[in-house]
Order: structure tokens, then C-alpha cells, then sequence
């Protein structure tokens, strides 16, 4: 059996590990256009930020491709799927044969049309460690920092180069940070810790055009910098499978088993959707556990397996210098909330169902919350007063706890 797979991330290591539980004997090759050894991709942050380096980054040991028995073509980019005859094309002029193909080819950072944005002459991105090496050589005390986009990625950019630059202004439409992950308090409560540590944010504004390191927002404000990071958004990397006659909706479209519409092609990571369990819908979830998951299950089934991934949900575990939070699920039905001394907590019920959470500051045992989402546990069988205010395993029937200390 021949395995290939184009990426080299979370959904990849997944893969390969998911193959060799079932299948130990295999051919395996992994064609990343990156030139590194997988490493994790949140870390990028702490790299710039001093709390890492590039081996502490790496997302196995420096022996998992021998280990596992791959062949890895690292700095390759492959060009073309042909479905048909089952091989993959890169652009080198090679061509791989395949039995089964993962396409774990994750996202590419959004630049949106910004008028003058070719007269910036320190413009980045922050997505990748090559985005992060060439961001640094440009950092220094004195330097101005506009970042536009105050979500994740943005705000990770910020935090890393903090102590590393004069200022740092931060850019968004939206009326708050983080708005695709918090709720409005969640939001000024994050904003308010970051204020605190020196960022300035022009929110419910937008650049209209850039003079060289001159920005002019549509509020009529103008920002002076240095160094710009565009940190929008991300759009995922569709184009092979789609290209290859393979269905693509807002991510590639996979079924429960991670199988694409293209015979024994498989798609995992943040290329592709998967089954939400909190909607009941198919949508990308761009998240590092789930792309190992999905990937894990792609890998056994690839391997000869009926494997389904059917337990999928949003979630975050971040932290911006001090300050951490959890979210999961979806913010649906009834918000019950909790408020105390630097932390804050919002748990979303809808028919005897917790269907999401938002935890800052104090997020220990968040994982019962998850897993009341995860097993979607009646609310009525459990002490919720007990669960909302303190999260523990006597809440639960005595019987729930056998069930779940056994997991």
C-alpha cells in the first residue's frame, strides 16, 4: 500500500500515526512545501516572544519520520491531483504514485485589496514560522507596529512582539476584539488586560489606503508605523481538490470518515470541513486537536478501517500574557454567567443541553464542561447550580462518574 500526503502539520502527524496503528508496513511519503520538521504552528507567538525555540516548537521528535517509516520531501510543492490514474504531480517535475492521499494542506493568510498596500515597504503576515522568522528581523525598541485584525492571529502577533517594539496600534471593523470566539464582555475584559500591557486598539474602523508608512482609516484617524502586519484572516488551501474534480464548499467537503468525493482521497486540517457536533453542520474547524483528529481518522480508515470523527466542536485554550482562556461550542440558548475577581465565566444552555462555554481567567476543569457538550448529557441528570459554580465530578450520578473516570 502507497501513502502519500501533501502537508506536513497536526493532520499529517495524525494520519501517519492513525496508518501505522493499523497498518505497520506501508509505503509513506509526506511532501510539505515547508522546508521544517513539523512543528506547531500556535507556538509561533512564543518563539518571538522568547518562551520557546525552533526544537522546543517541533510538534514530534526529531526521529518520528524514521520512526514511522516515511519518506519526507520537505521544500516540495505539489502542483496537480490526477484522481484518475492516482498519482500526485509536484512541481519539480516528479510524480508520486498513490493508493490512498491525505491533502492536509492547511490555510494561507487573507490579504484583502487595500489600496497603497504595495507602497508599505515592511509588510507581513503571521501564519507560519517563515512568516515569524522574516517578521522578526524587522523588530526593534523604537519600531511603530500597526497590525489590522484584532482576532486570534493578530492578537498572538501582538502578543509575541510586545516587548520587542515602541508601540503596537491594532485595527479591526469589528466593535471588539476576539468577536469570532467571545461574547461582547469576554471581549472588553481581554481588551482591558491588553490596554493594560501597552496596545492600542482602533476598533468599528478600517484602513482605506496606505501612503507608504502612513495608514488612513475611513474614521478620518491616520497611523504612523513602521511595521505593518495585515492579520485579516485566513482562507483554506481547496485548490487541488478542487482542481481535481473534487467537491469544495468553504473548505474541502469530507464525510464522517474524512473521505473526500475523489475515490480514496481523504482531507483533514484546516483545508477541510468536518461534522460539528454542536450544530449539526459540516463547517472548517481551524483547530490544531482537530486536525490531529481528523487526520488520526483519515489514517486508519486510509489503513482499511470504518473509523467515523463525529465528535468535533469550536474550541480555543489561549492565553495573551497572563491572562487565559477556554471557549467551546456554540453560544446558543441561555447565557448563565459568573463573575468574580479577574475572571469571568459563560455557560450556554438550550434544551437541557450545555451547548457552549466561554471561561477567562479561572478555567480550571473546563474539560467537564467539554465533556458535557462532547457526550450531550440532559442537564437535568446532574447538580447544574453545583456544575455552573464549581465544576466537579460529584455532580454527576454516581454512575456518570464510573463512566467517565473509565475514558
Amino acid at each position: 500500500m502507497k501513502y502519500v500526503m501533501i502537508g506536513n502539520s497536526a493532520a499529517a502527524v495524525g494520519c501517519i500515526e492513525g496508518i501505522r496503528s493499523v497498518d505497520p508496513d506501508g509505503e509513506i511519503t509526506v511532501v510539505s512545501s515547508e522546508p521544517y520538521h513539523t512543528y506547531s504552528r500556535p507556538l509561533i507567538s512564543y518563539l518571538l516572544l522568547g518562551k520557546t525555540d525552533l526544537q522546543r516548537m517541533k510538534y514530534r521528535p526529531d526521529n518520528f519520520y524514521e520512526t514511522n517509516g516515511c519518506k519526507v520531501l520537505l521544500g516540495k510543492t505539489v502542483q496537480a491531483i490526477d484522481a484518475q490514474e492516482k498519482r500526485v504531480a509536484l512541481e519539480s517535475g516528479e510524480v508520486l504514485p498513490y493508493d490512498k492521499l491525505l491533502v492536509a494542506t492547511g490555510s494561507r493568510p487573507f490579504v484583502p485589496p487595500m489600496e497603497g498596500l504595495d507602497t508599505v515597504p515592511e509588510k507581513f503576515t503571521f501564519l507560519s514560522l517563515d512568516d515569524a522568522k522574516k517578521l522578526e528581523q524587522a523588530l526593534g525598541k523604537d519600531k511603530r507596529v500597526l497590525i489590522v485584525g484584532a482576532g486570534l492571529i493578530g492578537l498572538k502577533c501582538a502578543e509575541g512582539i510586545l516587548n520587542r517594539v515602541g508601540s503596537i496600534t491594532v485595527v479591526d471593523l469589528a466593535n471588539r476584539v476576539l468577536p469570532s470566539i467571545l461574547n461582547e464582555e469576554g471581549s472588553a475584559m481581554v481588551q482591558a488586560h491588553l490596554e493594560s500591557l501597552g496596545l492600542s486598539f482602533l476598533l468599528s474602523d478600517s484602513v482605506q489606503r496606505f501612503d507608504g508608512t502612513t495608514a488612513y482609516l475611513k474614521s478620518g484617524k491616520t497611523v504612523e508605523f513602521d511595521v505593518l502586519v495585515v492579520a485579516v484572516g485566513v482562507r483554506p488551501n481547496t485548490e487541488l481538490v478542487k482542481e481535481a474534480g473534487g467537491e469544495v464548499r468553504r473548505g474541502i467537503a469530507t464525510d464522517l470518515h474524512c473521505a473526500t468525493t475523489l475515490p480514496d482521497v481523504y482531507a483533514a486540517g484546516d483545508c477541510s470541513e468536518c461534522y460539528d457536533l454542536t450544530t449539526g453542520q459540516n463547517r472548517v474547524l481551524a483547530l490544531l486537536p482537530n486536525a490531529y483528529m481528523q487526520g488520526r481518522c483519515a489514517g486508519v480508515n486510509m489503513a482499511g478501517t470504518d473509523s467515523a470523527y463525529d465528535t468535533a466542536i469550536p474550541m480555543n485554550a489561549i492565553g495573551f500574557l497572563g491572562l487565559h482562556m477556554i471557549t467551546a461550542g456554540a453560544y446558543e440558548g441561555e447565557a448563565h454567567i459568573v463573575r468574580d475577581s479577574g475572571s469571568y465565566k459563560a455557560l450556554f444552555c438550550r434544551d437541557n443541553r450545555l451547548m457552549g462555554f466561554i471561561l477567562i481567567g479561572d478555567v480550571a476543569r473546563a474539560g467537564i464542561y467539554t465533556s458535557l457538550i462532547r457526550n450531550q448529557t440532559p442537564l437535568d441528570t446532574i447538580d447544574f447550580e453545583l456544575v455552573m459554580e464549581k465544576p466537579q465530578l460529584m455532580a454527576f450520578t454516581k454512575a456518570a462518574r464510573t463512566e467517565m473516570m473509565a475514558k
